[in-house]
Order: C-alpha cells, then structure tokens, then sequence
C-alpha cells in the first residue's frame, strides 16, 4: 500500500511537472502580449493626438491666412476652410476668433449656430492645446492661438474638432489588436503545449522503459536516449544491475547458512537415534524443532531478498493450473474435485517460486480440510490508490473455522487439529511472505460453507480478458 501511494505521488508529480511549465509559459506569454498590446495603443493614441492637432494647426494657419488678406482693423473673414462640417450647425468642428483684449467674438462658424466656445484662459505666448467640452455638450479638442497683427490689434484663434473621432479610431485600433494578440496568444498557447509535450517525450520513453524492466518484459533500460537523458538510464541499469548481484549473493549466503546448519543438525539427529533413551528422544525432538525453525527463518530471509528483485514478474494461471494438477495426484486417494477459475490474464509482481510457495500452502491446507471440492479463484481488483492488485482465493467445503479460529490459525506454528500432518508453519510462511509483498492474507467463513482464504498481492496492470477452467 505504501508503495502503491508512492508511485501515486511519482505519478500526479510528473503530471505537476508538465502542468506547470504549460503554466507558467503560457501566463508569461499573454502577460507580455497584453503589455505589448498596451504598449502598442498608448503609440497609436499618441501618434493619433499628434496627427489631429497638426490637422488643427493648419486650419488655424488657414484662418490666419484668410485674416491676413484684410487691415489689421478689419480682417478679412475666413471661410469654410475646405471643411464642410465648419457649416453644418452642431457638428462638432467649430472655430471662432475673438478680440484678445475685449474678448469679443470677431468670427465664428456657421456650426457655432450662435453659441460661443468655453476658451480657458491663454497666459503667455505660445499655442493652448486642451479638451473642453462642446456647446451641445460631447468632448472637444481645442488648439487656441493668439495673433498679433500690426499696431498692437491681437486675435485669439480656436480651432476645436469633435474628440469622438479621435477616441473611436482608438478603440477601432485597440479592438483590432486585441483580436490579434488573442489569436496569438492561442497559437503560442498550443506551440507550448506541444513543445511541452514533445519535450517531454523521452522522459515518457524512459518511464516506459523503466517500467518494462520492473515488470519483467526487459532486461535493461533503453540507453537510446537524448544527451541529457542517457547517463540517467545508464545509472538506472548500474543500479538494476547492481541490485540482482547483492539479491543473488544474498540467495548463496542464506544457502551456504541452510547447508551449514543442517549438517550439524543432521549429525545430532542420527547420532542421537543411534543411542536410545529418553535423552536421546528429547535431542532429537528438539533438533528436528530446530531444523523446522531454521528452515522457516532461512525461507523468509530468502523470500525478503526476492521480494527486492527489480523485473520479476511471473503469469498467474500456469503456476495455479500446474499446482492443483500436483495436488490432485498427492491427494487422488480423497477423490476431490478441483476448479480454477482466472479471471482476465494476470500477472504477479514477484518471482515464480514465491507464488508457488504462497499458493501451494493454501491449496494443501484447503485439500486437508475439504470434504470433496475445492476452489480457486484469481483476478485483479483496484486497490484504491489508481493500481491493479492480485487477488487469490481458495475455497474449501470443508467444516469452517469460526472468526477467533480463523485468527488463531494464522498464528506460527498453531495446529487446530494434531491428527491432520503438518507443522503448523504453512499459513504463518503466507502471512509473512504477503506481507514483505506489501499484500495481505486472511481466513474467513466461505459463504457456501468451509473456509475462504483470500489472498491480496502486487500485480501488473494488464489488459482484462475472462477466461474459465474448471
């Protein structure tokens, strides 16, 4: 379980891994065009401002023009300075000229109809740009200059043009480039997206290779990879390689330890049973305890070391139909029927021997037991945490075991009946084995009567396909 919720974490890491650099690029991305969009209207408002007051400043020079044709007493009166909307009353282009010291309107246009600009005050020479607000109200963007003609006589000359205009082309302008900054930004969205994920690639080929050697279909891991990535996979096989040579060296020591006892252990059987006598009976009694203790203890250190081979992986169906084939024959004299039923294809995460050795006890003790059938069963089920497990059940119609039996039973060496042959060591090896498996193994009541034992252990997610036998 613990295993299963680390590689959950390994997993939503990696996906974190590719979500965030989507992420982050792709917020860096709209955040500079939304910057260069801004960046772009304010030079195109700009440039726009700049452009309609040179367009006022040539229609005040026109006026000037115009005026400068009469006496500095009597100018002459500007006409519709080539601009037709300078007639059309309320139009929003409006001009006047008024008497700098009195303040008395001289000249207007036609689309003043009557009304008079709002001037602010001129200080100083030079012109006055600024936005007042129309006689018919709306926005207005004034270039007022004054005109000094001869013997001291000075104009003071408006131009004012409708600042709609000039706020609607903005907007034109900034709505088209909004429109294509977005598409943009989708485009540079989707090439980070893809860049991502084709950048990401031969992490997903090492992670396949990988998992192709932890399953057992390879034998090493592929080093055909980017620079980057290759001394990453050549550590990856020193480390596989280096964990089956301290599994096989721990193989041939505990063997080397089961030789080594045993010897001794032997000599003092054979030399006790050559001198009878209560002495003789109770060495040998205890020694054949020893050996059984030893061969258990030397059995679960052998497992441990198995449970941590990278790449074992061992189909479940042909060990389970070659052991009720075996069991058949030590136990024909009972006439038991036997059915195996294996549901899909699945496959074990561990080596061949173990899942005999797991298997094997549950149907032995299941043919002590049974009164004339006994059933196996085999599948995968989820385990909660997004990974396949292996779940085993033999199922005997023998007599049953309440629930504190069941417990008791799981308990080493504990043997509810002395007339049945056997140590008592079977299930306490399964329950130690599925535990180094990171599995589980229990006892209970079969619900058409005898006794369920279910065992739960670490599979390989493969494709489901129902298959019987029986």
């Amino acid at each position: 379980m613990p295993e299963a919720q680390a590689t959950k974490r390994r997993r939503s890491g990696k996906r974190a891994l590719s979500t965030r650099l989507i992420t982050v690029a792709a917020i860096w991305s709209v955040l500079a065009l939304a910057v260069a969009g801004v960046v772009l209207v304010a030079l195109y408002r700009e440039d726009s401002e700049r452009s309609f007051d040179a367009r006022l400043d040539v229609y005040v020079k026109a006026i000037v023009g115009e005026m400068a044709a009469g006496t500095p007493q009597e100018p002459v009166e500007p006409g519709n300075l080539g601009e037709p909307r300078f007639d059309l009353p309320a139009s929003g282009w409006y001009w006047s000229v008024t008497n700098a010291r009195s303040g008395e309107m001289i000249y207007a246009s036609q689309s003043l109809f009557g009304d008079r600009l709002d001037l602010p005050p001129l200080s100083g020479p030079g012109d006055l740009r600024s936005t007042i607000s129309g006689p018919r109200g709306g926005e207005l963007r004034l270039l007022q200059r004054k005109i000094i003609f001869g013997e001291g006589v000075a104009y003071l000359i408006a131009v004012a043009g409708d600042a709609a205009e000039l706020q609607a082309r903005v907007a034109t302008f900034a709505g088209r480039v909004a429109l294509t900054l977005f598409v943009l930004g989708l485009g540079l969205v989707a090439a980070i997206f893809l860049q991502v994920r084709i950048g990401l690639r031969p992490l997903a080929a090492l992670s396949a290779s990988l998992a192709a050697v932890r399953q057992g279909d390879a034998e090493a891991v592929d080093e055909d990879l980017p620079p980057e990535l290759a001394p990453l996979a050549v550590e990856l096989n020193a480390l596989v390689r280096s964990n089956r040579e301290v599994v096989e060296r721990s193989r041939t020591h505990v063997g080397n330890l089961a030789h080594a006892l045993k010897t001794p252990l032997s000599v003092i059987v054979n030399e006790a049973r050559g001198h009878p006598g209560p002495f003789a009976d109770k060495v040998s009694e205890q020694a054949v305890l020893m050996r059984t203790q030893v061969d258990h203890h030397l059995e679960r250190a052998r497992m441990a070391a198995q449970r941590r081979v990278i790449g074992a992986a061992t189909e479940v169906e042909p060990v389970l139909a070659r052991l009720i084939r075996a069991m058949s024959k030590i136990y024909r004299d009972r006439d038991l029927d036997f059915a195996l039923e294996v549901t899909g294809a699945p496959r074990f995460r561990g080596e061949e021997h173990d899942l005999e050795e797991l298997a094997g006890n549950l149907i032995d003790n299941a043919c002590k037991w049974a009164r004339g059938r006994v059933r196996v069963e085999a599948g995968l089920e989820p385990d909660g945490n997004a990974r396949q497990t292996l779940v085993i059940q033999v199922i005997d119609d023998g007599p049953g075991l309440s629930p504190e039996e069941c417990a008791e039973a799981l308990q080493r060496g504990r043997r509810l009946d002395e007339t049945v042959p056997g140590t008592g060591l079977g299930l306490s090896i399964v329950v130690d084995l599925a535990r180094l498996y990171g599995g589980s193994f229990t006892l209970e009541p079969a619900p058409s009567g005898g006794l369920c034992a279910r065992l739960v252990l670490p599979a390989l997610d493969d494709a489901v396909r129902p298959q019987r036998h029986g």
